[in-house]
């Protein structure tokens, strides 16, 4: 919730201010020509919130072009709505009360444009949903009360309009209530009224109407009045997506902000939080906000911005929460409730990015366990989800991401889904299930938590040094040989006064590994989960480590990347077939000469400023 500006009124001469007016935002969904455009029309006359000389210059206009005036004319947004007739994308109007300011999001109601519709209602705190008449119930009807259900729209008023067209009768009023309770009864959509309403002739909108004598409820305006504000989820666990980590360098300045927008919760100076997926923690140090006094405390609603007492490495995407408090759900394989609206199906062994918060992440459709049609409530079996089908799914993404349900933090439960650079589905989560990961993200999570910081920063390691801590992964195909390779690098760089150590991987299997290489089982995630650990203990130490070993993948990467900062990995693929998905720093084809291969892995490390070049 939001307050703005008090209005101002001129009274005996004088300015006076009214009391300060609270913000809410209200979506109109309904099918096609149900009549929505004018409905708001109508609210905006008939409210006074319309710029002076409005009215009349669209009668005028009409008049002009002997072309009967429309209230829906008063928002038509785009060009071309007027010649087409239909709203085609989300349009945005405002009016006020003596309550509060609304801001009216008009959701299109053609099939084509359910995807604006969705748009529009994830930002609402209420819903009016338009009924016509003549027609009854529409299968778009029954869709928009589905997805406003979905969408966690609980505060939702039904309106019955165009009752000028059937005389103003009750019992056709009687019959579409009746219907579409039924219908939102299935799906556990709870409205808060339904008013009988007639936008052309203005009966029912904001005044009462003498036509109708036998309703006895409200009109649009007091039922919007009656609604709640959404207040800012401050009693909820502290949440804040994070959109980046802004550095500063000029006039001595070295804060780095963390910044993003509090969706839940509230965050002190003092307070320990801890960033997921990847379960690093700090301290919050500042609390920084531009062109405001300082403050100590800022909660839900706001974009905000802290700094930490130890700089640790934050990528946008993760979700700062506090330590003490209920955690986000990890993984990388979701059970999910979504609605497909893309042009094609949505199937499986096709990618999509699904964005949650401010994290983007590819995903594929695992598993589909249910398809129901919204407008029947159908369940089919399919192979596919096709448009306007409502889907349980597993989807399974390409790294591990944060969230919460929705009933916990609605805010961090919702994502959409793109395809081929369209919002093509959306939905809620609803179950974090296991994935191949999660024993050894808990490992890293227990690890972090537990972590004893030194209180020699990596920044006065680096300058120690004179170079930036980093782990060289050098991998490549069987044949390959990668260890001649790491020992010369490690030599050259030695020689010139780094601070640099090869680790075979040797070293590892037949040490802290021999427990599990010597066991019946052979297991290659908890070799690399220990190879990563030790990794991280000696860029800890401002080391640059280098590793070798053969056909590293992806997956296997992603496995590493919990344990060691990402940022600090470098990966070098030595050969020139290559065998395996791995997304690699540097390419090298030509492996026969050492003495070449060590010269252009050192200048790209120069490149990078793992480690300077002297003039």
């Amino acid at each position: 919730m939001a307050l703005n500006d008090a209005d101002n009124i001129q009274q005996d001469g004088q300015v006076r201010s009214v009391e300060l007016r609270e913000d809410m935002h209200i979506v109109i969904v309904g099918h096609v020509d149900h009549g929505k455009s004018t409905i708001i029309g109508r609210m905006l006359a008939d409210t006074g919130s319309l710029p002076d000389g409005k009215l009349e210059f669209v009668r005028e206009t009409c008049r002009r072009n002997s072309k009967p005036f429309e209230y829906a004319f008063l928002l038509d947004a785009l060009k071309d709505e007027q010649s087409q007739g239909i709203t085609i994308d989300a349009a945005r109007c405002f009016f006020k009360t003596n309550k509060r300011h609304y801001i009216i999001i008009d959701a299109p109601g053609h099939i084509e444009f359910l995807k604006n519709m969705v748009t529009g209602a994830a930002r609402a705190e209420a819903a009016l949903l338009v009924i016509d008449a003549v027609e009854g119930v529409q299968e778009n009807s029954r869709r928009h009360g589905y997805m406003l259900g979905m969408l966690g729209i609980k505060q939702v008023s039904v309106l019955i309009n165009k009752m000028d067209l059937v005389d103003y009768r009750q019992e056709v009023y009687n019959v579409i209530r009746k219907n579409y309770l039924e219908f939102l009864g299935k799906i556990g959509v709870q409205t808060s009224s339904f008013v009988p309403v007639s936008g052309l002739e203005g009966d029912n909108i904001a005044y009462s109407s003498s036509r109708m004598g036998w309703f006895r409820g409200k009109t649009v305006i007091e039922v919007l009045d009656d609604f709640q504000a959404e207040k800012a989820p401050e009693d909820k666990p502290f949440r804040m997506p994070v959109q980046g980590v802004y550095k500063f360098t000029r006039h001595g300045d070295t804060r780095r902000i963390v910044a993003g927008s509090i969706e839940s919760g509230r965050i002190s100076v003092g307070d320990e939080v801890i960033f997921y997926p990847s379960g690093k923690k700090s301290t919050v140090k500042t609390i920084e906000s531009f062109n405001e006094a300082s403050r100590t405390s800022i909660g839900a609603g706001y974009a905000a911005g802290f700094t930490l007492t130890e700089q640790i490495y934050v990528n946008r995407g993760e979700v700062a929460t506090l330590l003490k408090q209920p955690r986000p759900l990890v993984t990388s394989r979701i059970r999910a409730n979504i609605f497909w609206l893309g042009k094609e199906p949505m199937e499986k062994g096709v990618d999509y990015i699904l964005k949650l918060g401010t994290n983007r992440v590819s995903a594929r459709l695992e598993e589909i366990l249910m398809v129901i049609d919204a407008s029947t409530l159908k369940n089919k079996k399919k192979v596919c989800i096709e448009c306007h089908d409502v889907a349980e799914c597993i989807l399974k993404l390409e790294r591990h991401i944060a969230f919460d349900l929705p009933e916990e933090v609605v805010q961090t439960g919702r994502f959409v889904i793109v395809d081929r650079y369209e919002i093509a589905g959306g939905g809620i989560a609803q179950e974090s299930l296991q994935d191949e990961q999660s024993r050894v993200r808990e490992k890293v999570h227990l690890r972090n938590y537990k972590w004893e910081k030194n209180l020699i920063t990596e920044e006065e390691r680096g300058e120690r040094y004179n170079q930036r801590s980093c782990l060289i992964l050098l991998t490549g195909p069987p044949d390959i040989e990668r260890k001649p390779v790491a020992k010369a690098l490690e030599q050259k760089l030695f020689t010139e006064g780094k601070f640099i150590y090869f680790l075979g991987i040797g070293n590892v299997l037949y040490g802290i590994d021999a427990d599990i290489k010597l066991s019946e089982q052979n297991n290659r995630e908890e070799h690399l989960r220990r190879l990563a650990e030790v990794s991280n203990l000696m860029i800890d130490a401002g080391l640059i480590l280098i590793v070798t070993a053969r056909e590293l993948s992806q997956a296997d990467l992603e496995l590493m990347k919990m344990a060691v900062n990402p940022e600090k990995i470098q990966t070098v693929w030595l050969g020139e077939d290559i065998t395996t998905d791995i997304t690699f720093n540097l390419h090298i084809p030509d492996t026969t000469s050492i003495k070449k291969n060590v010269a252009q892995i050192k200048e790209y490390m120069q490149k990078r400023g793992i480690i300077f070049k002297l003039w």
